[in-house]
């Protein structure tokens, strides 16, 4: 299977996931804003994380500088990391999510490091 194929599928999905997201947190404050804290994390990051998640999905589909696709890569790993951990935390049954966020992110980025070392 050709190596733009899959790094270009898990990374459309990816972005499309974290569009929904940003999309749920600005649409869907008022709900969101209750179960952040249930997940042990501040309400005041709601907003900020729509944004980051935002351009985190521009860095990473434009692919116009490697320095600031490292940087999306590690932002939502570690905020992949965190919502695994906040819904684990809770008990609440919605890590899978997370999981699954992590899965496209790490095939991603691999297929994403083999295509800019050649």
């Amino acid at each position: 299977m050709n190596k733009k194929l899959l790094y270009w599928v898990p990374t459309v999905l990816l972005s499309a996931m974290m569009l929904m997201s940003a999309g749920m947190y600005v649409f869907n404050y008022e709900e969101i804003s209750l179960a952040f804290p249930k997940l042990g994390f501040p309400a005041f990051v709601i907003y900020p994380l729509a944004v980051l998640k935002v351009l985190g999905v521009i860095a990473l589909l434009t692919n116009k500088s490697k320095f600031l696709s490292e940087w999306a890569y590690a932002g939502f790993f570690f905020d992949f990391l965190l919502a695994a951990s906040g819904h684990l935390n809770a008990g609440d049954g919605e890590a899978m999510g997370a999981f699954v966020a992590l899965a496209l992110l790490t095939t991603s980025r691999y297929f994403w490091q083999l295509r800019t070392a050649e």
